[in-house]
């Protein structure tokens, strides 16, 4: 990492406070030793000890270097498997001290750069992930299954097209039907000879559901897929979006898993 200018001393102290909520002191030596900082602090307080530590380590290099390093040792999402909720959270603080710096810290325990706030409003909007945005959502598994590394990047608008995609390809393996878009749907979901049902077909009301079900799915390639396929990132800024297009593609594969194949369509 090339250098990075020194915190505020307010930075460090918000910093500071917030780690030391993240382990134990003991902890906190152990990586303190593993990284290399020396404590000389002679404070007991976990946030204290680190405040000075940091402090004197920006004071002697004249860069927030060693405190990154910190931060991505003591921070580690290996360190929270069983806790994700926690390190989300403290992430999510920590970015909002960060953001005033142009620095996030990524799901995946990196550092990017990005356009410093302003204001405290910015901060706090910018810090809060789609994560925190599927709060009472159930997120079904094919979702993830296509998009979990996007998403550990916060790289919402690939999530989106890489999690659209993945429904086709579920259509694909479960009809055996080899098109895509509205051609697979019209084709797999066919109301004369569908080769998936969502339902027995056997009255109106089923019949329609089913037609409403092969609707959705190709308003969602034509909404969601087909235009982030063509429209440049830079222009795209769907983090509200991307939560609730997700949302809708976890409904979408579960209406699936109910689908079963039918004899209509090997006739």
């Amino acid at each position: 990492m090339s250098s990075v200018p020194s915190f505020p001393e307010g930075q460090i102290e918000s910093i500071a406070r917030v780690l030391g909520e993240c382990g134990s002191g003991s902890d906190i030596s152990r990586v303190l030793h593993d990284r290399g900082l020396n404590d000389n602090s002679g404070e007991a307080t976990k946030w204290r000890r680190l405040y000075r530590i940091f402090l004197t380590s920006q004071s002697q290099h004249g860069c927030a270097n060693q405190v990154l390093d910190f931060i991505q040792s003591f921070l580690a999402p290996a360190r929270f498997v069983g806790r994700g909720e926690e390190f989300e959270k403290r992430r999510q603080e920590l970015n909002t001290i960060l953001a005033f710096s142009g620095l996030e810290y990524g799901a995946d325990g990196r550092f990017r750069q990005c356009t410093a706030a302003q204001t405290i409003d910015e901060a706090e909007k910018r810090s809060r992930t789609i994560r925190a945005k599927f709060q009472g959502r159930r997120i079904h598994s094919e979702v993830l299954k296509y998009c979990r590394t996007e998403l550990l990047q916060d790289n919402y608008f690939h999530a989106v097209f890489e999690a659209a995609k993945g429904l086709a390809q579920r259509i694909r393996e479960l009809s055996g039907v080899e098109a895509d878009g509205a051609a697979l749907v019209d084709q797999v979901f066919s109301i004369e000879k569908p080769l998936l049902a969502i339902n027995t077909l056997r009255t109106e009301t089923e019949k329609s559901e089913h037609k409403g079900f092969a609707t959705l799915l190709k308003g969602c390639f034509a909404a969601v897929r087909n235009p982030l396929a063509h429209e440049p990132k830079i222009l795209w800024d769907g983090e509200d979006d991307a939560a609730d297009y997700l949302s809708l593609i976890s409904l979408l594969h579960r209406k699936l898993d109910d689908c079963v194949p039918t004899r209509l369509g090997r006739q």
